[in-house]
C-alpha cells in the first residue's frame, strides 16, 4: 500500500537513537547529569570492599613460615615493605596440612600471614631456599604507601557521609537543591523576573486596554521618578488590584508595568502558597516579601488571588486550623509591614473580587481596584492587528469587519480565532489566510466543530428546518432583536442547529430590549407547535435562557409590574447560603409572575409567525434545500428589515455574506436514532 504521506520517508531519515525509552542522549542542549558518575564511583568502591577481598588468612608464627617454605608448600609469598608482614598462598595439595581441619573453610585460595623480621632477611631466606632446593616459589615486595590502603580501606565509609551531606544540603535547598528539598517547602516559589534578563513586555505588547494602561501608569512612573512623588509627601498606593474576566489580559499588563518601569518583577500564583503542610503558606509569603525587599524597587505580582484571599469565616471548618486563614493573615500582616515608599508594589489579578476578603481591600493595601474590561470594537481592531502580525493574510482579511463581527470576545478569545484561522488555512493547503477561513474559525468557536455526517432522519430535519425558522422570522420582526446573520440546520457540537446574531454594544438593556429577546428565544417552540402540530425536546437551551432571563429580571431587576423595584441580588458573593432573603408567600408569587411573563412573550410568538406563516414556510424550504440562510435571503421574503439599527447597517455594508457572531442555538443532543 502507498503511504499517502510525503513526508514519512523523511521523518523516518530524521529519527535518530536515543529517544525517551533508549539510553542514548542525542540532545545537545541537554547537559550530561554528573550524577552518573558518583553512582558508578559507589558501585565500584563498595564492590571493591565486599569483593575485592575474597581470600581468607590465616596468621602463623615466622618458624611456621619457614618451616612450610621448606617443606614446599608455598606457591607465592607477597613480601610488604612497609607493614613488614608478608603473605603466603599455600599450594592446594598442602592446605590440609596448614590448615588441618578448617582447610574446607579457607576455599580455593588459602593464605597465610607472618610478621618478618626484616624485608631483607625475608628476601635472604626464600632466595636461599630457591637456590639450594630448586623450588618454584613466585616473590614480589609490595611497596604501595600506607596512606593509599587505608584510603581504600576506608573509602566506602568517607563515601557514605559525603553522600550523607550531599543529601543534607539538597534537601535544604543547598547549592544544586534548587529549593526543592523537604526542608525548603517554606521557599517561595515566586519566578523572578529580572529587568536584565531576556525581552521585556512593555506598553507596546498590550493591545487595547487604554483606560486600564492609563491607571498603571503612575504606578509606572512611581518606580521610575519617586524622587518627585516623595519630594511633595505623596505616598504611592502599596497594591493595586487588576479585576476583570479571564482573558483580558490581565497578567500581561502586570508584566508591561514591570517592564515599562525596568525593574524586577515577581510572580507567583495564589494557589503556589497553599500546601498541604501546616505553616508552609505563610513562611512562603514571609519569604516572598523579604525577597522583593532585597529586589527593591520591583512588583509582586499575585495571579488568582482569590486562591489565598477568600473572606474569612465563611467556610467553618469546625474549629480546625484552617492553613489558608493563616496565609491570608500573613498576607495582610507582611502588606502592612510596609514602608509608605520602600518601593515594592504589589498588583494582584482576580475575576471574583466579590468574593475576597475586606480587610485585604481596604486602604493601605489594595488601595485601588482597575477593572480590565472585556475590549470594545476600538479595543478589538488593536488586538487583531497585534495577533495578525506572525499570520500571513491576503488582501481579503478585513481587520475592522473581524473586529465587529467579534462582540463580547476577550484577548484571548481573539488570538484563539488568528490561530484557529491559520490552522484551517493549512488544512486546506492554503498559502495565506483568508477572509473565509476567519468566518470559518470564528463559527468554529462559538459552535463548535460541523458534524455533517450525523445521522438525521427525514422528518427530524424538517423539525429542526421549522425551529430554526422560527428563530430567524421573529428576530426580523421584533424591534429590539438581534440582527440575524446566519441560520444554519447542520449539526455543529451539541447542537442540532444554530441561529447567529450580531448583537449591539450597549451599556444598559431596556424591559422592552428584554422581552424581545424572550420572544425571539420561543419562536423555536412556538414554530413547531403551530406548523407541526407538536413540540419536541430540542427548545431546552432556549426554555433555560429564557426561564433564567425571566427570574433575573423579577427577582434581581424589578421589572414585574407586582414586584416592583425589588432586587434581592447579592453583591457580596454569599447568595444567602442558609436563607431566601424573601417569604414563602413572595416566592410564590415571583414564580407567578414568571410563568406570566413567559406565557405572555410564547403566546406574542406564536401570534407573530401566525402573521408571518407564509414568509415563515418559504424559509424551512430554503433550510431543508441549502442547509444556511443568510440576512439576504430572509430581505428578500419579507423585504426591508422594519427595525433598522446600527448592527443591521454594519451587515448591510460588508459586499460579501458575513458570517456571525453571536448563537442562539438548541444544544440538547439528538436522541438516539437506530441504523436503517
Amino acid at each position: 500500500m502507498e503511504n499517502s504521506n510525503p513526508n514519512h520517508q523523511d521523518n523516518n531519515k530524521a529519527r535518530k537513537p536515543g529517544r525517551p525509552g533508549g539510553l542514548g542522549n542525542t540532545n545537545p542542549n541537554q547537559p550530561f547529569n554528573v550524577y552518573w558518575i558518583y553512582a558508578i564511583l559507589s558501585m565500584v568502591l563498595i564492590g571493591m570492599f565486599f569483593f575485592g577481598q575474597n581470600k581468607n588468612i590465616k596468621r602463623v608464627d615466622w618458624s611456621d613460615f619457614q618451616e612450610y617454605v621448606n617443606d614446599n608448600r608455598i606457591e607465592s609469598v607477597v613480601v610488604y615493605s612497609n607493614k613488614d608482614i608478608a603473605e603466603a598462598k599455600v599450594r592446594p595439595e598442602s592446605a590440609s596440612y596448614v590448615f588441618g581441619e578448617n582447610a574446607g573453610r579457607f576455599g580455593a585460595n588459602p593464605f597465610i600471614q607472618v610478621n618478618i623480621p626484616s624485608t631483607q632477611g625475608t628476601s635472604e631466606f626464600l632466595d636461599t631456599v630457591k637456590r639450594e632446593k630448586g623450588y618454584d616459589i613466585k616473590v614480589r615486595f609490595d611497596t604501595t604507601s600506607e596512606i593509599w590502603s587505608m584510603l581504600l580501606t576506608f573509602a566506602p565509609f568517607l563515601l557514605i557521609i559525603v553522600f550523607w551531606i550531599w543529601m543534607m544540603r539538597r534537601m535544604q535547598g543547598g547549592p544544586g537543591g534548587a529549593g526543592s528539598g523537604i526542608f525548603s517547602v517554606g521557599k517561595s516559589k515566586a519566578q523572578l523576573f529580572d529587568k536584565d534578563a531576556g525581552p521585556r513586555v512593555t506598553f507596546k505588547d498590550v493591545a487595547g486596554l487604554s483606560e486600564a494602561k492609563e491607571e498603571v501608569q503612575e504606578i509606572v512612573e512611581f518606580l521610575k521618578h519617586p524622587g518627585n512623588y516623595t519630594s511633595l509627601g505623596g505616598k504611592i498606593p502599596k497594591g493595586a488590584l487588576l479585576v476583570g474576566p479571564p482573558g483580558t489580559g490581565k497578567t500581561l499588563l502586570a508584566k508591561a508595568v514591570a517592564g515599562e518601569a525596568n525593574v524586577p518583577f515577581f510572580s507567583i500564583s495564589g494557589s503556589d502558597f497553599v500546601e498541604m503542610f501546616v505553616g508552609v503558606g505563610a513562611s512562603r509569603v514571609r519569604d516572598l516579601f523579604r525577597q522583593a525587599k532585597e529586589k527593591s524597587p520591583c512588583i509582586v505580582f499575585i495571579d488568582e488571588i482569590d486562591a489565598v484571599g477568600r473572606a474569612r469565616g465563611k467556610n467553618v471548618n469546625f474549629g480546625s486550623n484552617d492553613e489558608r486563614e493563616n496565609t491570608l493573615n500573613q498576607l495582610l500582616t507582611e502588606m502592612d509591614g510596609f514602608g509608605s515608599n520602600s518601593g515594592v508594589i504589589i498588583l494582584a489579578a482576580t475575576n471574583r473580587v466579590d468574593i475576597l476578603d475586606k480587610a485585604l481591600l481596604r486602604a493601605g493595601r489594595f488601595d485601588r481596584q482597575i477593572y480590565v474590561e472585556l475590549p470594545d470594537l476600538n479595543d478589538r481592531k488593536d488586538i487583531f492587528k497585534v495577533h495578525l502580525r506572525p499570520i500571513k493574510i491576503d488582501e481579503s482579511v478585513d481587520v475592522d469587519f473581524l473586529a465587529r463581527q467579534t462582540p463580547g470576545f476577550s484577548g484571548a478569545d481573539i488570538a484563539n480565532v488568528c490561530n484557529e484561522a491559520a490552522l484551517i488555512a493549512a488544512r486546506n493547503k492554503k498559502k495565506f489566510v483568508e477572509r473565509d477561513d476567519f468566518i470559518s474559525a470564528v463559527d468554529r468557536i462559538i459552535g463548535g466543530l460541523e458534524k455533517k455526517n450525523k445521522i438525521i432522519t427525514q422528518e427530524e430535519k424538517k423539525a429542526i428546518a421549522i425551529h430554526e425558522a422560527g428563530h430567524a422570522t421573529l428576530s426580523w420582526f421584533l424591534e429590539h432583536a438581534n440582527p440575524l446573520v446566519k441560520v444554519t440546520i447542520v449539526p455543529r457540537g451539541k447542537a442540532l442547529g444554530a441561529a447567529w446574531y450580531l448583537p449591539e454594544e450597549r451599556q444598559i438593556t431596556t424591559k422592552d430590549q428584554m422581552l424581545d429577546e424572550m420572544c425571539a428565544l420561543l419562536g423555536g417552540r412556538a414554530a413547531e407547535e403551530l406548523f407541526i402540530g407538536k413540540i419536541s425536546s430540542g427548545a431546552m437551551n432556549d426554555l433555560e435562557r429564557v426561564t433564567k432571563q425571566a427570574y433575573g429580571m423579577i427577582t434581581y431587576l424589578g421589572m414585574s409590574d407586582k414586584l416592583p423595584n425589588l432586587s434581592y441580588y447579592d453583591s457580596s458573593g454569599q447568595e444567602y447560603t442558609f436563607q431566601k432573603p424573601f417569604s414563602e408567600s413572595t416566592a410564590e408569587l415571583i414564580d407567578a409572575e414568571v410563568k406570566r411573563m413567559i406565557a405572555e412573550q410564547y403566546d406574542r410568538a406564536k401570534e407573530l409567525l401566525s402573521r408571518h406563516a407564509e414568509g415563515h414556510g418559504q424559509l424551512a424550504r430554503i433550510l431543508l434545500e441549502k442547509e444556511i440562510i443568510y440576512a439576504e435571503n430572509l430581505e428578500q421574503i419579507f423585504g426591508k428589515r422594519p427595525w433598522a439599527s446600527r448592527s443591521q447597517e454594519i451587515l448591510q455594508s460588508n459586499e460579501e455574506k458575513p458570517h456571525s457572531e453571536k448563537e442562539v442555538t438548541d444544544t440538547l443532543p439528538l436522541p438516539p436514532v437506530p441504523s436503517e
